[in-house]
């Protein structure tokens, strides 16, 4: 089998896949969006918080040991 039947075959099986796969509705996905997007500021303002606090306290440890 040579690699232009193999890529139709499996371009063929894809589609077939994709016609039985379940989407979400435009809502559904808004809704989706939304939460990643609110999941994603939250937990990035975490992380900038906790950043910003370890380097405050290793630069008041460095002050305190000079």
């Amino acid at each position: 089998m040579n690699v232009l039947c193999k890529t139709g075959r499996f371009l063929s099986e894809t589609a077939d896949e994709l016609k039985k796969t379940s989407w979400p509705t435009f809502a559904e996905f808004k809704r989706a969006v939304a939460v990643v997007l609110i999941g994603s500021l939250f937990l990035g303002a975490f992380v900038s918080a906790v950043d910003f606090s370890l380097f405050q306290a290793s630069n008041l440890l460095i002050d305190v040991v000079r």
